[in-house]
């Protein structure tokens, strides 16, 4: 294998992803739409996006949901290194729009090939030429052997000084609060950038307001924690420096992937080496296109895209 070119590598389970064009009970919608999803390849998709190159490890079935896979993120020009495991399906995610604000998330990846990925299937000359290694919450919540190749691929990237990136993601459908908990708080002492929902800092700290929860994720030792607060926007601790910056006001079509995109945004613009205020800024007008569009990352920006969200809403480019 060759090492990727310097920019964002992360690993993950990436899923085929079901949902219906329109609003109701999925039991009732005549078609569903054939996409593929997973947040740490969101993230990739977003960064390339942004101009950043981005490198996805995983596994897939070799069946044709792996295959879409592939050729998606390949697609999207992301670097794209999947195992293909003949003894096991690729996972499985189904999206139901219950009500036009409320959307549920289904999960088929027990067994799954992304399940079964191992500390063997990390690429240290991949992690070793980036100049950031993304992981989140999720993959170690799959199985024993995906929790140690998590580990394995962030102690490969502090041996060679690559910045950790880890986004707590916690899914409640994997692994209860208390088996997260230990483990999210291992991955944060070994992190240089973290990302959380309120509910995920809690896991982790034992805080009363969001302002003890960045400081103390903190002081388990990232310099940079980002809270992220949906509609109210994200408060953010950099380097000792707190940061409150608002949401941006778009239309909110499917809410899914909007943290993958956030953070695409905040680790593209560390890696293209922007100011702390610019690179909040750009995750968070990165959030607001992802939520505009249906699907996790079809939505994400492109850098000539970003100052679509200042013109007037009702022009029209010709």
């Amino acid at each position: 294998m060759t090492a990727a070119a310097p920019g964002i590598v992360t690993l993950g389970e990436t899923m085929a992803l079901l949902w219906p064009p329109e609003v109701g009970p999925l039991r009732h919608a005549p078609v569903l739409r054939l996409g593929v999803a997973g947040a740490e390849s969101n993230l990739a998709v977003g960064a390339v996006r942004l101009g950043v190159p981005a490198t996805w490890l995983g596994r897939v079935g070799d069946d044709e949901f792996g295959r879409l896979v592939t050729a998606t993120l390949r697609g999207q020009g992301v670097t794209t290194t999947a195992v293909v495991d003949p003894g096991a399906p690729t996972g499985l995610m189904v999206k139901e729009r219950r009500t036009a604000r409320a959307t549920r998330v289904l999960y088929y990846r027990s067994g799954s090939a992304g399940s079964r990925l191992d500390p063997g299937d990390v690429d240290p000359a991949a992690i070793a030429g980036a100049r950031v290694l993304h992981v989140t919450g999720i993959t170690p919540a799959l199985s024993d052997s995906a929790r140690a190749a998590v580990f394995a691929a962030v102690e490969e990237a502090r041996a060679a000084g690559v910045t950790v990136s880890l986004d707590l993601n916690y899914r409640s459908a994997l692994w209860s609060a208390g088996e997260a908990g230990p483990v999210l708080r291992e991955l944060v002492h070994r992190a240089d950038v973290v990302l959380a929902t309120e509910d995920e800092a809690r896991l982790v700290v034992d805080a009363p307001d969001d302002r003890a929860l960045v400081a103390g994720l903190a002081a388990l030792g990232p310099r940079h924690v980002l809270l992220k607060q949906g509609a109210a926007g994200s408060l953010s601790g950099i380097d000792d420096r707190l940061h409150r910056v608002p949401a941006r006001t778009v239309p909110v079509v499917d809410p899914v992937g909007a943290g993958d995109a956030f953070g695409a945004g905040y680790l593209s613009g560390l890696c293209r080496g922007l100011g702390a205020e610019e690179r909040l800024s750009l995750a968070t007008t990165a959030g607001a296109f992802a939520v505009t569009v249906p699907g996790d990352w079809e939505g994400l920006p492109s850098l000539a895209d970003l100052s679509l969200l200042d013109q007037d809403p009702d022009a029209v480019a010709r």
